[in-house]
């Protein structure tokens, strides 16, 4: 795992380049009518970049975003996992969104390109 270390200040830049991409990230679902429930949420499962709501739709929302190059990496099974379990533990909290229609959506951020939104990218 060396090759993932890397030092304070990548780390730090890493982390705000993240912030901006779900600020305009959240900026995007707003356009499109949707009303952001949370953000950066931390559950025992794992953290979930945002959890959005339009109409019956209640989308588990996953950010990615890159500095530099395509932005085309995919949600590993082992991520998707990670967040079906962590919705299920925010719908088990909220257990008044547990009837709207649960999507996972993905939203890939690259310099100088509009956010792309792959609504219902998996499901469970």
């Amino acid at each position: 795992m060396a090759g993932r270390r890397g030092n304070a200040a990548t780390g730090r830049a890493a982390y705000r380049l993240g912030l901006r991409a779900e600020a305009f990230a959240a900026l995007m679902f707003r356009l499109k009518g949707y009303r952001i429930l949370a953000r950066r949420l931390k559950t025992p499962a794992g953290e979930i970049d945002m959890v959005v709501r339009r109409g019956g739709s209640l989308a588990i929302v996953e950010v990615k975003a890159r500095a530099q190059g395509e932005v085309v990496e995919a949600i590993l099974p082992r991520q998707q996992r990670r967040l079906e379990r962590a919705a299920a533990h925010f719908i088990g909290r909220n257990p008044a969104l547990s009837g709207l229609d649960l999507r996972f959506d993905v939203v890939l951020v690259a310099p100088g390109r509009l956010p792309q939104h792959l609504a219902d990218a998996w499901r469970p």
